[in-house]
């Protein structure tokens, strides 16, 4: 008998598992990587280590262009910044449902328990993510079945609902006697992986789809290093230290300006969109700006730094109005 977890590493996706292998069922968890909440090999290792240890098998999925979309305009809308919780928890369970089909599983399960998160994990929620994800009656949560109506798997008798958890609400003691019982001490912290939930993020995320109809995920990827600024059609990215000057550099596209200081050291900046005049100009202040001189050359270009401007620092007030 084979069953479909979806797993973030956190203690509940883990104890959820754990309800489920009582019950002499194989489990294999998916983890998903996306450019909003990205797996590191180092990240993938502890979580392979995790599952080694529980004895679960455990896959990588990564969401591409589809979840972006659904990023951009999901049908249950957006939370308090761009985190589209309850649409992309759906996503990724209907993810989860096509690989249990390919894999014949009984049955998908999830760790959420009952009102946990008043927003995301309600009844209505919880309702609405399943049914969107193909599976109305079907999505088990193992943690908080006892409060919620009985599944396929239970109705069947391929689980059996009395070994499954009565947990709800926001509190944490069930969950880490549950933890004290099956000896579990390594799990990832929960929440906070997820860049949409945060404000400076989604701020430059939803700046790029207002000026972008086609975003790649090279786009994506670029919005989390930098301080970046839009002066109509341009979108001009300051690298805030050396790292972010090495990042910027890998991810600069072909058509994008480099700009840096000719006789000083200070950040590396990309200029996006018309290369005119005034573009390179605010460009090359806006390099200035963020070194230690007041005025000075700044070189640029496209394949090679060959052309240079000489430039001055520009007010705090005109570079926050400019900063997105």
């Amino acid at each position: 008998m084979k069953a479909i977890a979806l797993f973030s590493g956190g203690l509940d996706s883990l104890l959820a598992i754990k309800l489920i292998q009582e019950q002499g069922i194989d489990v294999t968890a998916v983890s998903f990587t996306s450019p909003f909440f990205i797996r590191t090999e180092q990240k993938k290792e502890k979580l392979r280590k995790i599952a080694k240890k529980y004895n679960f098998k455990i896959m990588f999925i990564e969401l591409k262009e589809d979840y972006l979309k659904l990023v951009r305009n999901p049908p249950h809308g957006h939370g308090k910044n761009m985190n589209p919780c309850i649409d992309c928890h759906a996503f990724m369970i209907n993810e989860a449902r096509k690989y249990a089909e390919k894999i014949k599983a009984e049955f998908v399960f999830t760790g959420e328990v009952l009102d946990e998160r008043p927003m995301s994990q309600n009844a209505g929620s919880l309702k609405i993510v399943a049914k969107q994800a193909g599976l109305y009656g079907k999505l088990l949560r193992p943690l908080s079945a006892k409060h919620m109506k009985e599944t396929e798997a239970e109705k069947t008798g391929v689980v059996d609902r009395e070994k499954l958890g009565d947990i709800r609400g926001r509190g944490r003691s069930k969950q880490f006697e549950l933890a004290e019982k099956y000896g579990i001490k390594e799990f990832e912290t929960p929440g906070g992986g997820c860049l949409l939930t945060y404000e400076a993020y989604s701020n430059k995320l939803r700046d790029l789809f207002e000026h972008k109809k086609r975003v790649s995920e090279e786009d994506i990827r670029i919005l989390k290093f930098g301080r970046h600024f839009r002066k109509g059609d341009n979108k001009i990215i300051v690298g805030r230290d050396e790292e972010d000057n090495k990042k910027l550099l890998k991810l600069k596209k072909k058509s994008d300006y480099v700009f840096e200081l000719r006789d000083d050291v200070g950040p590396v900046t990309l200029l996006k969109g018309p290369k005119t005049k005034k573009a390179i100009e605010l460009a090359a202040s806006l390099t200035i700006s963020h070194s230690k001189i007041k005025e000075g050359i700044v070189s640029y270009g496209q394949d090679k730094l060959n052309k240079e401007v000489l430039v001055s620092k520009i007010k705090r007030e005109q570079i926050d109005k400019l900063r997105i």
